[in-house]
């Protein structure tokens, strides 16, 4: 008989094919019933409050809600929405000369028309230092179109390409079910900048489609009112303002499902797509409005005539970029039934 010191010690750790992976951990956590508050005070009516606080934490909708922000808060939402700001400001420097160089063409071809502006200047503008300063400007535009809007036009396509790139990691960095970057996200250097390249180009295209969609119902919706004369209706008034939100929303909810669509390197569920990109919607619709009624009001004060516009564009650029975030990880964190037959880790592009 083998004596008990010498009994064969069996491994209590599972095998590695039964170890769980590091998304199925995360999948169990977030399984597990949210408590806020794990501490009982001794009195009752305290801890009938507590109670109730942990009741709603397991409610599905406060239950996905904290589960975003804490995402959010722990991926760095909020330094990433600083720096999609100022990558996004950044971006404007070539795209005010490329239009730079667009007016200088539009002027050459056009004497008549730059000699219009000249004769407005020196009329409107009462000092003739400014004055002479402003004809210089425009003289140069004129004269050096091509190497500003070449030098821009190449700027302008560095910087968007970079921008473009930030804002896929900061997208992907909400979505994925681990925040740090596993093979399958590493790519060499020429085949990225490519992919940033196209889904630039993919967002200029939505951007226009949305502008398009926006100008055209708008300007056809007043032209139907005018025609059929009903803007002497005053109860139809609040039916055509929400019909035109409606087309705008619409327009926004495009431009966002192909943000959450396209620059995830995996396909998100289709229930949580379709729900966050509403909210996303929903959300800068609010963004615009805000900013619509804001900024003439910002801009109207002595100092605001000066720093307003800049100020009221870095806000609108932050918060889309916090407003992009917050709702990718809304759809990261969703629980739907079969999520893990849609979406998964693997690559579908």
């Amino acid at each position: 008989m083998r004596s008990p010191d010498n009994r064969e010690q069996r491994s209590i750790t599972p095998p590695n094919d039964e170890m769980p992976s590091p998304g199925e951990q995360n999948a169990t956590e977030c399984q597990q019933p949210k408590v806020l508050v794990a501490f009982k005070t001794g009195n009752g009516a305290l801890d009938s409050t507590i109670d109730s606080v942990n009741k709603t934490a397991r409610n599905p909708v406060v239950a996905h809600l904290l589960r975003t922000v804490e995402r959010f808060n722990d991926r760095m939402g909020n330094q990433f929405g600083a720096a999609i700001t100022y990558f996004s400001f950044l971006s404007l420097i070539p795209m005010l000369m490329v239009s730079f160089a667009v007016g200088g063409y539009i002027l050459a071809s056009h004497p008549t028309l730059l000699e219009d502006i000249f004769a407005k200047i020196l009329s409107n503008v009462s000092d003739p230092t400014l004055a002479a300063t402003l004809q210089n400007t425009i003289n140069i535009a004129v004269k050096q179109r091509t190497t500003v809007g070449l030098v821009g036009l190449c700027i302008a396509l560095y910087s968007g390409i970079n921008w473009m790139g930030n804002l896929r990691e900061a997208v992907r960095a909400q979505t994925r079910e681990t925040w740090e970057q596993t093979e399958q996200d590493k790519e060499k250097i020429w085949t990225k900048y490519l992919r940033d390249f196209i889904s630039l180009t993919g967002m200029i295209v939505a951007m226009i489609i949305t502008i398009i969609i926006t100008s055209v119902s708008g300007s056809a919706q007043s032209l139907i009112i005018n025609f059929l004369h009903l803007d002497t209706i005053d109860w139809l008034r609040p039916t055509w303002h929400l019909v035109g939100l409606a087309i705008s929303m619409f327009a926004n909810y495009l431009l966002f499902f192909w943000i959450f669509w396209r620059l995830p390197r995996h396909r998100p569920p289709r229930k949580a797509l379709i729900r966050g990109t509403l909210i996303a919607a929903v959300g800068f619709e609010v963004i615009k409005m805000i900013m619509t009624y804001s900024l003439p009001k910002l801009v109207g004060s002595p100092s605001g005539a000066a720093f307003g516009s800049v100020l009221g564009l870095m806000a609108f650029f932050y918060f889309f970029a916090r407003l992009t975030l917050f709702c990718a990880a809304w759809i990261g964190t969703a629980e739907y039934e079969g999520k893990d037959k849609t979406s998964g880790n693997s690559s579908t592009k």
